[in-house]
């Protein structure tokens, strides 16, 4: 049994846990919402009411912006979670539906008089898995700082990020479906209780660079008021496709259909079983990262008649330009990103790993040269002359390449190119605590090396089913930064106890390091950050 079949266990039997937990819980008075009536339940410590699974759009048509405010007769009960977006984990079989765009809501007891602030957490999962689940996106630990907490469902892999650019699949529509989220909390928050002025939209991973994404769309404009980027940026090799036809054909010839015209390949996909689309995937590289699997991503959207566009441009040109939405921000990374990337590699993917296929795919090269000796610098920089493998040494200094590469730089750049050309407040942050609440760094095999991976910070934020006694110090601090910035517009206000988090400025940037010390250190202090920023100035793809 491997290590993420186990955590996997591990969190459907806390799931368990929450279902009976869910039973004993007693139904809130209606609210009426813009599709009628809803019940929700009292949490059995009386802490909280949650409305789980309301829809917020319906799903009509595949790979076709949703129909929004879909209406219901009676009472809704939203007492427990319904669904999630189809989609297939690692190599499970395929879970979920189509029509899945739920949303939760958690409001703090006893209600407040006036307005409460909103946060509204994007999920991630690399565009192609995931939830806005209470099993992993539990409300306690944030509500009771005088916040409502929002949680939803968006399309996702090929069914939510095929971009054929024509009017049957423009493409972005997991992005659209959390536009028509962000609209719904604007239209129905006031009726839980919330300000529909002082929402902070917040993310990480796949969801942190939704989150970016959404602060350069025009098509988000108005419906937030701050933002939180966590690990994850819209420029990250990842978060965007370059070749969307031709993904969408290799899959297609994966599920034995060759062609490489849109009409053509939209017919067959939508003709399709959604469970054999989720359950085919495009071969990866032979040398390529894990990281490279990410291919049903958001898109540069063509410009089509009677077709609202997400995104028209890339997201490094409208962040260069300055051309997207001016809000505060909170945006940075955890130290060590690449524990998670790296523990999930196979054996036998990883003894195959070469450093001229393992380039990010936005790199582009003038000469077959060039890239060969990019390789060379970046193989001798990391791994120092000793071959990738799943030997101790030499797994770390692989990990330290793919969280550097996946998320350390990209957002490091996005922190620059917002004090650039932003005129609101940037907080940047480096989450470096290693605790017992360091899930993912545990469930990846890094358990005694220091630090924090990819997705440790969400436990020190969210609660789980089965309540943890632990870490209580740290939980204090995350969910006091955060809910202060959605409260305040600035996570250590005067009034605050906690160490002074400055906002970074142009000149010599400075990020919070988050540990059980708190203390501010340079942005750019790392000569691999600056390898990679050298690299990217030359040969960085933008379209």
């Amino acid at each position: 049994m491997t290590r993420c079949t186990v955590f996997l266990l591990s969190l459907a039997l806390l799931a368990l846990v929450s279902l009976c937990a869910a039973r004993k819980l007693q139904p809130t008075a209606p609210l009426l919402l813009s599709g009628g009536l809803v019940r929700g339940n009292i949490a059995a410590d009386g802490s909280h009411a949650q409305y789980l699974s309301i829809p917020y759009a319906t799903v009509t048509h595949r790979f076709q912006t949703a129909e929004s405010d879909p209406k219901w007769e009676g009472v809704y009960d939203a007492f427990e979670e319904r669904v999630r977006c189809k989609q297939r984990v690692m190599n499970t079989r395929p879970t979920g539906v189509e029509d899945c765009l739920t949303v939760n809501v958690y409001t703090p007891l006893p209600q407040s008089d006036s307005p409460l602030p909103v946060m509204v957490f994007i999920h991630g999962g690399g565009f192609r898995d995931g939830a806005g689940s209470s099993f992993i996106y539990g409300p306690r630990h944030l509500i009771k700082h005088g916040v409502i907490l929002v949680t939803f469902n968006y399309r996702l892999e090929v069914l939510g990020f095929l971009c054929l650019g024509i009017k049957e699949a423009p493409g972005n529509i997991g992005l659209k479906d959390q536009v028509q989220a962000l609209k719904w909390v604007q239209k129905n928050i006031r009726n839980f209780g919330g300000d529909p002025d002082n929402v902070t939209i917040f993310g990480e991973s796949a969801g942190s660079a939704s989150v970016n994404y959404h602060v350069i769309s025009p098509m988000s404009q108005g419906l937030f008021k701050r933002a939180i980027m966590q690990s994850g940026s819209a420029i990250a090799q990842w978060a965007l496709q370059f070749e969307p036809i031709k993904t969408a054909s290799l899959l297609a010839a994966e599920m034995g259909y060759k062609t490489e015209d849109p009409l053509a390949l939209y017919k067959f996909f939508n003709s399709s079983d959604a469970d054999d689309l989720i359950s085919h995937r495009i071969p990866r590289e032979k040398g390529s990262t894990i990281i490279s699997q990410y291919v049903f991503v958001p898109c540069i959207e063509k410009s089509i008649p009677g077709v609202e566009s997400f995104l028209s441009d890339s997201p490094i040109n409208l962040l260069s330009k300055g051309q997207y939405n001016k809000v505060a921000l909170i945006i940075g990374y955890n130290n060590q990103e690449g524990y998670y990337f790296a523990g999930r590699e196979n054996d036998t993917a990883l003894l195959e790993i070469d450093f001229y296929n393992a380039l990010p795919r936005d790199l582009v090269f003038p000469s077959n040269m060039q890239k060969i000796k990019t390789a060379q610098t970046f193989d001798e920089l990391y791994m120092k002359g000793e071959t990738i493998s799943n030997e101790p040494t030499a797994l770390l200094k692989y990990a330290h390449y793919l969280g550097d590469v996946g998320v350390k730089y990209p957002v490091s750049a996005t922190i620059d190119l917002f004090l650039k050309t932003l005129n609101k407040p940037v907080f940047a942050y480096q989450f470096t605590y290693g605790g017992l609440l360091n899930l993912a760094k545990i469930a990846f095999g890094f358990r005694k090396y220091p630090g924090a991976t990819h997705g440790d910070e969400l436990f020190y934020m969210f609660s789980m089913p089965a309540q943890l006694n632990v870490e209580r110090d740290m939980v204090e601090k995350m969910t006091t930064f955060w809910t202060n910035f959605a409260k305040y517009g600035e996570p250590t206000p005067d009034s605050s106890i906690l160490p002074k988090w400055e906002p970074a400025e142009v000149q010599d940037p400075q990020l919070m390091i988050i540990d059980k010390e708190c203390v501010m250190a340079p942005v750019w202090g790392d000569e691999y950050i600056g390898a990679w920023n050298d690299t990217y100035s030359k040969y960085r793809k933008t379209n």
